[in-house]
């Protein structure tokens, strides 16, 4: 490992995109230098790259003075002052190249750069503006390449476009941007790009090669969103299980694919799947808001409250404006805070997400199996009669839709203390209003007599 502030290090530091310019455009370049010269700039080189700065400078001494009219003399021993932090001395260096070389890139940003240092804007200001001419398509791609080197696709993308306009027939350019489109999980972009590379070539054999594969991976993304829209949430998630498969090597279409997932599995009430899921999510990407409003809402149905509460008010930290997650974590409080009274759906012994049916046999269970009249001894009565009350109450709230919404968000409909306007509840009877009806109606209360012997 280099250590900061070593020479190593400051000669890494310098202008690294300037670096890899003179690289792709100069190296092996024709100076017309001598023998001497040559063997001058070859040793300093080598001295320049073991970090001897002081020796390298007297070879490139030697050079400048073997050859006056050598641009790459100036420019190796302007490049050796700045490694020594003497931008001062490497200002007159790189002005010569600049008059030797009028297209030297390199030397002419490494002048803009210290002159901005020194506050002469407006000389600065020049020398930028003269780089890069902005109808020059290959100078566009060549900067779109050190994008790329330096992990910049997006300003990869922008010079590559631009050279697609400036050059006819530019098949490479529409080639590139498409695959850095689709590197970025940006595959409907992607797709469109590799249709313009082929509208100017259909046999270019790269970028049908590419197209059969975004194609593909387009196709199994857009049927997958539609299954959603429809609601076939078990048939969305095999669709992004199959995009997983067909592009296993980019992250970005993993990523997304079990954010989805997480998605279905929270809408399809499947709670521990979902959890699961989403937290492969957020392992990856620990602030992704959508699948933690997913997760959110798999604790609910879990009655995890606490986890859930967690989970929105940190998708809220990162999106305070979203009405979904404000409303999600107010139900949460809410039923938390119910989770500490009366839960009907503990009382019928169901999970949250239970249908009608199941409901209604819970209840006719439970309600034959605690009829007061099975009971003689008057303690073990009144125990029952109290325990009767809840599951009568449970089975009231949760078979009325309207009802089992208010409960669901957090409301006990038979609470008079929860109900706006306060007064007394029609609901909270005692034994004696339930006596007399039948508990295998699925009615009212009020229907038949009914007592066992």
């Amino acid at each position: 490992m280099v250590a900061p502030g070593s020479v190593t290090s400051r000669l890494g530091s310098v202008f690294p995109f300037l670096l890899v310019l003179v690289d792709l455009q100069y190296e092996g370049a024709e100076c017309g230098v001598n023998a001497d010269v040559e063997k001058h700039l070859e040793l300093g080189k080598k001295l320049l790259a073991a970090g001897q700065l002081a020796d390298a400078l007297s070879q490139f001494h030697a050079a400048v003075d073997g050859d006056p009219d050598n641009y790459i003399a100036y420019y190796r021993r302007a490049t050796v002052f700045l490694a020594m932090g003497k931008s001062k001395a490497a200002l007159p260096d790189l002005t010569k190249v600049i008059e030797l070389k009028m297209d030297f890139t390199a030397a002419r940003l490494q002048r803009g750069h210290l002159l901005l240092k020194q506050g002469k804007l407006d000389e600065a200001e020049d020398d930028f503006k003269k780089v890069v001419c902005v109808w020059d398509a290959e100078l566009r791609e060549l900067r779109a390449e050190c994008f790329i080197k330096e992990g910049e696709p997006r300003k990869a993308i922008s010079d590559l476009k631009a050279a697609s306009k400036l050059k006819n027939d530019n098949t490479e350019a529409f080639y590139k941007i498409s695959t850095l489109y689709y590197q970025l999980g940006d595959h409907e972009l992607s797709l469109s790009e590799v249709r313009e590379c082929l509208k100017l070539d259909q046999d270019h054999k790269r970028c049908f090669a590419h197209y059969k594969q975004v194609k593909k991976l387009n196709k199994l993304i857009e049927s997958a969103e539609e299954l959603i829209r429809d609601g076939r949430y078990t048939d969305a998630t095999s669709k992004f299980e199959s995009v997983m498969k067909t592009e296993p090597s980019i992250a970005e279409y993993t990523v997304r694919s079990k954010e989805r997932i997480c998605h279905c599995f929270s809408k399809d009430e499947k709670p521990v799947e979902a959890i699961r899921v989403c937290s492969e999510v957020l392992q990856m990407e620990p602030d992704n808001v959508n699948a933690l409003k997913d997760r959110a809402e798999a604790y609910l149905i879990e009655e995890m409250y606490d986890e859930a509460i967690q989970d929105y008010e940190t998708a809220q930290e990162h999106n305070e404006n979203d009405q979904q997650i404000r409303e999600g974590l107010e139900k949460a409080q809410r039923l938390l805070k119910q989770s500490q009274k009366r839960d009907y759906y503990k009382i019928l012994g169901v999970k949250r997400n239970a249908k009608k049916q199941e409901i209604i046999k819970a209840y006719r269970k439970l309600a034959l199996q605690w009829h007061p009249d099975n009971f003689q001894n008057e303690e073990e009565k009144k125990k029952a009669e109290k325990k009767f009350i809840d599951i009568a109450a449970a089975k009231e709230v949760l078979s009325d839709p309207e009802m089992r919404k208010k409960f669901d968000d957090g409301e006990d409909p038979l609470d008079a203390e929860s109900q706006q306007g306060g007064g007394g509840n029609p609901f909270h009877r005692s034994w004696n209003s339930w006596q007399g009806f039948n508990p295998f109606s699925s009615g009212g209360p009020f229907r038949f007599k009914f007592h066992f012997n």
